[in-house]
């Protein structure tokens, strides 16, 4: 970032809970100064001045949890978000491949159908209705959740998967009723058929990037703790990112979060130099992300008991625990920090498991999360607060999961999920993401689900487990300063301090006043990192 001196004055700028000013002086990227108009501006007779007319500054929104680079390449695939029906999913489908006109036999890619929103048949799509959009292509998309996704015939057999191909360990593809593959992969089976899609080269790496990067700036996020290194490619998203950083066209800053499927791959990535920490303020090394199992909404989350409305059903364990221990072996040798995808009641309790032992009761100096601890009960909790294990959830999941979860797990299971008040009340470190593109980059959705406890029809009027709601400091607080937290930045990020980046966002109204029901509402006018403005309405 450049450097600069400017000085945002006349505004409201929250501080901390129940700390507020009225300006803040900028220098070189940090805060200097906050206070009263009358403190602040006579130390800024050389700085820009920016009249907040009133506005509300809030510190730059963290989101703990997403994935930039899929974010990206969403912006550019068929976006099936909010589609109704499967009619409307093969509409917006065929409506891409007419609007882009892709070669015969090549592969087109989308994103975001959840079926449980289909009006006219609540199944998934399967290869029979993608085939309605294409027999010359290979139509691969995947649910909103990113666990499942669905594909035309053309893409199986360009993929060389039949009836007699092996199931995959921790996956799973259907088989239709004429034996067939019928088109709908599950977890670590998806990538027999994602193995079809490119890899975009590294100038297009830098356009995606760029194109998320853009997008989250306009929704007031400075920093993303984002997923997108793996085992066949962290090397390339590390350039690519970094490349950003150099020339200076970086907006947002990124905690890398990196996932491997083996720990031969994980340790190779090690001692290539690269460790939690390892990096600049624009763009650092963070934890190892696994994944031990799938998501609520596809019945893949791993679960204690079987599923209230699929008996026989438990989900998918992707990962057991013996592998689990050997992966926290090698983080504990190397000092990595462990973030782990767990849903289920019993996959959390199997990460909780795989954590204690590698910790040996030394409290956590490593920061070990668990990403969305979605199904829970008061032990489970009780034991995050115990180890000081840190949850990193998606109060947006709400607007979708209040309306399947006493189905999925039963009405008791239910009732002590999703379970964001209590763990304050524990003293449960959390922060709050969106798992992007799971769900948009849309933080006032995001702080509003969290406050009201409604998904965004306003429904239900009193709230789904009300006594679980946060207040909107708080909810501003778990989105800055905790996600802050996760990276050992809590000293110099999340924070609107003398000392601090001078990372904020702008709003159009007061968050702090308005009525709850429409912080939903609030627009960001203007987002700064490291003081210099990345997006301006």
């Amino acid at each position: 970032m450049e450097n600069n001196t400017s000085v945002l004055y006349n505004g409201k700028i929250y501080l901390e809970k129940g700390r507020y000013a009225q300006a803040l002086l900028i220098e070189d990227g940090v805060v200097k100064a906050v206070g009263s108009n009358e403190e602040v501006l006579p130390m800024s007779a050389r700085a820009e001045q920016i009249d907040l007319g009133g506005k509300t500054v809030i510190p730059g929104l963290i989101d703990s949890h997403m994935h930039l680079y899929n974010v990206g390449k969403t912006l550019l695939a068929i976006r099936l978000f909010g589609s109704t029906s499967m009619q409307e999913v093969i509409d917006r489908s065929r409506a891409f491949i007419e609007k882009h006109q892709p070669a015969p036999g090549s592969v087109v890619v989308g994103r975001g159908w959840n079926h449980d929103y289909f009006t006219d048949e609540k199944r998934m799509p399967n290869r029979f209705d993608l085939d309605k959009v294409s027999t010359e292509h290979a139509i691969i998309i995947t649910r909103t959740c990113g666990h499942m996704l669905s594909c035309n015939t053309k893409a199986i057999e360009m993929a060389g998967i039949t009836a007699s191909t092996p199931q995959i360990e921790g996956g799973e593809f259907e088989l239709g009723a004429d034996g067939q593959p019928n088109g709908i992969f599950k977890e670590h089976a998806m990538g027999m058929i994602q193995k079809l899609i490119l890899a975009p080269d590294y100038q297009q790496s830098r356009d995606i990037l760029k194109a998320a990067m853009a997008h989250a700036s306009s929704h007031g996020i400075t920093s993303v703790q984002t997923n997108d290194m793996y085992e066949d490619n962290y090397q390339m998203v590390w350039n690519a990112y970094q490349s950003l950083v150099d020339d200076g066209s970086a907006t947002v800053r990124t905690y890398q979060q990196v996932g491997f499927s083996t720990v031969e791959g994980y340790e190779k990535f090690m001692a290539d130099g690269f460790r939690t920490g390892f990096g600049t303020a624009m763009n650092k090394i963070g934890p190892l992300k696994l994944l031990s199992d799938g998501s609520l909404g596809a019945r893949t989350a791993l679960m204690r008991n079987d599923y209230a409305d699929e008996a026989g059903t438990k989900g998918i364990m992707c990962v057991t625990p013996e592998q689990l221990d050997a992966f926290m072996a090698a983080s504990k040798k190397n000092g990595m920090q462990v973030a782990i995808h767990a849903i289920g009641d019993r996959a959390i309790e199997m990460v909780l498991d795989a954590y204690e032992k590698s910790m040996e009761h030394d409290g956590n100096p490593l920061r070990h999360a668990i990403v969305h601890c979605q199904i829970t009960d008061l032990p489970l909790l009780q034991r995050f607060a115990d180890n000081q294990v840190a949850g990193l959830v998606q109060p947006i999941f709400l607007h979708y999961d209040m309306h399947i979860t006493a189905d999925r797990v039963g009405e008791q299971l239910a009732s002590t999920s999703y379970a964001f008040g209590t763990m304050d009340k524990l003293g449960i470190h959390n922060s709050y993401g969106t798992d992007a593109p799971v769900e948009d980059l849309k933080t006032m959705d995001n702080i509003y689900c969290a406050v009201t406890r409604k998904d965004l029809s306003g429904f239900p009027a009193e709230g789904w487990l009300p006594g679980e709601a946060v207040d909107v400091e708080t909810a501003i607080d778990h989105y800055t300063i905790d996600g802050a937290w996760n990276s050992f930045e809590e000293d110099k990020k999340g924070r609107l301090l003398p000392g601090y980046y001078a990372d904020l966002a702008v709003l159009s109204d007061d968050i702090f006043t308005v009525c709850p029901d429409t912080i939903k509402d609030i627009k960001v006018q203007m987002t700064m990192v490291g003081g210099k403005i990345v997006y301006q309405a």
